[in-house]
């Protein structure tokens, strides 16, 4: 993916950044940064791009990115109110050079590592992680470096899922950022219409057969395989958060052919909307 880079500012007395991030909307742009960097979210909807991965996301969602993965967070048009998010950003000298090779810390280097794919921890308990969160934040410089640490140490030894697909490959070319960006804010406000090929590739000033290539490679998919994984986001969002028919649920994100959005969820979600929510609502139950 071509993404923008990111100064990631802290302080030079400091071993590590915590910060709570609140505002508005997520407004930070499709960008990279060598630092790891683990973000809870307090609060907001939406959508959530990690290198090749498009999933929705919503409070209590908690990843731990590589270093130089790209990654934003992408505010769903229905959100209201104000987000917040819990940030923790780090170098791989956190604890001094070559601290990971030590065999104390072989559990760390192991989730670090998995993490350049990006990481989803798979967790139920939010509001203890965020508690736990909150309390590293506002210790002592000391106590919150050997808090941290081990903090990593039990995420290390917890569920979690990767992101990214295995043939995911970083594409950091600063150039093309605009370009993506100006896709992104084209597909979040036109979902619901139907999208065509060459408004997009003009939107970005390049021809229709260069966009495709310029999107495959950036993405290993293509453009419409993405609208497609945005939509199904989407309707997985409403089938869960309301009691819509199918159909209009399919028709509000953008598809015309009733059938034709039965076989892309199929594709994506690997049952039908119906199993999905029913699948949902016997896992809320227990």
């Amino acid at each position: 993916m071509k993404a923008h880079f990111e100064k990631v500012t802290s302080s030079i007395k400091s071993s590590f950044k915590a910060s709570v991030y609140e505002d508005k909307n997520f407004d930070t742009p499709w960008h990279f940064h060598p630092e790891y960097e683990l973000t809870f979210i307090v609060k907001g909807e939406g959508i959530r791009y990690v290198g090749n991965s498009v999933e929705k996301f919503e409070a209590g969602d908690f990843v731990l990115l590589g270093s130089n993965l790209p990654h934003c967070w992408k505010d769903s048009i229905q959100n209201n109110g104000n987000v917040k998010s819990l940030v923790f950003q780090w170098n791989d000298d956190i604890l001094g050079v070559n601290w990971m090779e030590k065999n104390e810390f072989q559990n760390i280097k192991s989730l670090l590592k998995t993490a350049l794919k990006g990481i989803k921890f798979t967790s139920n308990n939010h509001s203890k992680i965020q508690t736990r969160l909150s309390k590293i934040m506002n210790k002592s410089p000391f106590d919150k470096l050997i808090n941290f640490i081990q903090f990593l140490e039990e995420l290390s030894n917890g569920e979690f899922e990767t992101l990214t697909t295995t043939d995911f490959t970083p594409s950091l070319n600063i150039k093309a950022n605009n370009r993506i960006d100006k896709v992104y804010d084209y597909l979040q406000e036109n979902y619901d219409k139907k999208i065509k090929l060459k408004d997009v590739s003009a939107l970005v000033s390049m021809g229709d057969e260069a966009f495709c290539r310029f999107f495959k490679k950036s993405l290993n998919k293509s453009f419409f395989t993405f609208v497609n994984e945005y939509r199904i986001n989407l309707a997985c969002k409403e089938l869960i958060e309301t009691n819509k028919q199918v159909s209009q649920i399919a028709y509000d994100c953008g598809y015309e052919s009733l059938p034709f959005f039965y076989r892309q969820f199929q594709k994506f979600m690997d049952c039908s909307p119906l199993v999905f929510k029913k699948m949902y609502l016997k896992v809320k139950s227990t």
